[in-house]
């Protein structure tokens, strides 16, 4: 399995990871399943809060492993703060993990329940100078997940990133996407869960600090279908559709999740 050729196939999915990425069987590895009886309330743990420029919005590609959008993220124009962070941290970009069907593809799963996807905005904490260097410590990077569930009243913010799909089909197919707030995809609800762990897709690093919404926000059947639609072949190859890109839930070894709400 070459380096660059990781993926969600038997071949060279999740479970093989580890031959190439031997961070992947960390201690802090993400996703995990979340069992609301192990979970901490914890008072102590602030509101968050983002506070997102649309023009730091670029563009929007198909890596052939996922539908990222892509923000500047040179100075600090888009950020997140609060919750259990301390500091402001950097939007860098936000992407998706899907199933083939309705009844699974969120990576982390509540109480049993897995949802139809999963979004992601990574965030990173420009203390650490850059990117790279964020990425090596344990405060380096957080993420919003927002849950995906399919349903009769879609968000219709979630239009503009599909609206834009036909331009990316295929693998390596990236196009311009400006003026664009994620604060739109946020649901009503800001309680969240917390805890420490890592990236869900190689090499693993386990800088993150997540924070994962409670609550879901709704997409229709059509909206699905639209994400499956993409291809992680590049054109002038035969399209095969980009589906079930989530990373099953890895052992929580000890590690304490906290909830903001009772």
């Amino acid at each position: 399995m070459a380096q660059s050729l990781w993926g969600y196939d038997s071949d060279n999915g999740p479970a093989r990871w580890h031959e190439n990425y031997p961070l992947a069987k960390g201690d802090k590895q993400s996703p995990i399943e979340i069992n609301s009886k192990d979970v901490r309330h914890d008072s102590s743990l602030a509101p968050w809060h983002a506070s997102y420029d649309p023009g730091a919005a670029k563009t929007i590609l198909n890596n052939g492993r996922t539908c990222r959008v892509v923000f500047d993220d040179s100075f600090d124009r888009s950020v997140l703060r609060g919750g259990p962070l301390s500091g402001a941290y950097r939007l860098r970009q936000l992407h998706l993990h899907w199933g083939s069907s309705d009844d699974h593809g969120s990576e982390h799963v509540i109480d049993g329940v897995k949802y139809a996807a999963e979004l992601h905005m990574v965030h990173w904490n420009p203390k650490h100078g850059n990117f790279a260097g964020a990425l090596k410590q344990p405060d380096g990077v957080a993420v919003v997940g927002i849950f995906l569930k399919v349903g009769t009243t879609p968000k219709p913010e979630m239009k503009r990133i599909l609206e834009e799909i036909d331009k990316i089909k295929t693998k390596g197919k990236e196009a311009p996407f400006q003026h664009f707030d994620p604060s739109i995809l946020f649901p009503k609800s800001r309680d969240y869960w917390t805890y420490h762990g890592s990236f869900t897709t190689p090499p693993c690093e386990e800088c993150i600090t997540w924070i994962l919404l409670r609550e879901p926000i709704e997409v229709s059947p059509d909206q699905m279908a639209k994400l499956r639609s993409l291809s992680k072949n590049p054109e002038n190859e035969p399209v095969m559709p980009l589906v079930d890109n989530w990373r099953p839930p890895q052992p929580v070894k000890g590690r304490m999740v906290r909830a903001s709400f009772k």
